[in-house]
């Protein structure tokens, strides 16, 4: 917290609301009062911490996300102009749209936002060693009960390449009769 400036320091608020002496009283009145603008600006701080750049599809949702509040507005504006029940409600429905649709994008930007910030802390720990998949053996036409895959299989009899009885190598029977040595 001895690091924090109200809305990352990117509004022309910043560094005049307290945050020195309190900084957490400031963070709860930005997150409650300004919440648009603290996801907002912790996304441009984070984006100039690691540079990163804005996707195309990021570009989508938020276009979207504007696009669908300026519809709600425009609407609002005819309804109230012309006076139509169902205009008032279409633009009812389109405000309910936009606000659970802002919701959704912030709530995911916010989970954009912890991920990068636990990985600069280091939260992550060390990554997961790569290993070789097991053996798998391919099933043959030939073979009544196909090889078994995860779990063995229930109610045939011998797991597939286990017999009771011991067997050289190579195996009896191969290579098949006609195959060229």
């Amino acid at each position: 917290m001895s690091r924090y400036v109200c809305c990352a320091g990117y509004m022309p608020c910043s560094g005049r609301c307290g945050e020195s002496r309190c900084p957490e009283f400031c963070l709860a009145t930005e997150v409650f009062l300004c919440f648009g603008n603290s996801v907002a600006s912790t996304r441009f701080m984070l984006q100039d911490e690691f540079n990163i750049q804005t996707t195309r599809c990021d570009n989508c949702i938020i276009g979207f996300m504007f696009c669908l509040q300026q519809v709600a507005c425009i609407f609002s504006i005819v309804a109230m102009i012309v006076g139509s029940g169902e205009i008032q409600e279409a633009s009812q429905l389109l405000s309910c749209l936009a606000e659970l649709v802002y919701c959704t994008v912030c709530a995911c930007m916010q989970t954009q936002h912890k991920v990068e910030m636990d990985k600069r802390d280091g939260m992550f720990g060390p990554q997961p060693v790569m290993a070789v998949p097991p053996f798998q053996q391919m099933s043959r036409i030939d073979q009544p009960i196909p090889p078994s895959v995860g779990y063995p299989p229930q109610g045939y009899g011998q797991p597939y390449g286990y017999s009771t009885q011991a067997q050289g190598y190579p195996a009896a029977g191969y290579p098949p009769p006609g195959y060229p040595k």
